[in-house]
C-alpha cells in the first residue's frame, strides 16, 4: 500500500503551499519594492520549477534530456523577448 501514495506528489503540493505563502507575506507586510519583487521573482520561479519537475512529470520520462533542453530554450526566448522589449520601448535603444 506505500507504494500506492504518492508522496513525491503530496510534497511537491506541499512545497507550492509554502512559496504562495511567502509570496503572500510580501503583500501583508507591505514590503518595499526591491525586497518584494526580489522574493517574488525567487518564489515564482522555484515554483515553476517545482511544477515543472513534481506535477509536469519532466524528470520521469526516458527523453528528459530533451525536454529540459526544450525549458531551457523557452526561457531563452522569453529572456531575450522581454528584455529586447525593454530595451526598445524603455530605454530607448534602437
Amino acid at each position: 500500500m506505500k507504494e500506492l501514495f504518492p508522496v513525491k506528489q503530496v510534497m511537491g503540493f506541499i512545497f507550492s503551499l509554502v512559496l504562495t505563502a511567502v509570496a503572500l507575506t510580501v503583500y501583508f507586510l507591505d514590503m518595499s519594492f526591491e525586497v518584494g519583487m526580489t522574493i517574488l521573482l525567487v518564489t515564482a520561479f522555484a515554483q515553476a520549477t517545482l511544477q515543472l519537475v513534481f506535477f509536469m512529470h519532466a524528470g520521469e520520462t526516458e527523453d528528459k534530456k530533451a525536454i529540459y533542453t526544450n525549458v531551457y530554450y523557452g526561457v531563452a526566448i522569453a529572456l531575450v523577448t522581454i528584455f529586447g522589449t525593454l530595451l526598445t520601448l524603455i530605454w530607448g535603444y534602437m
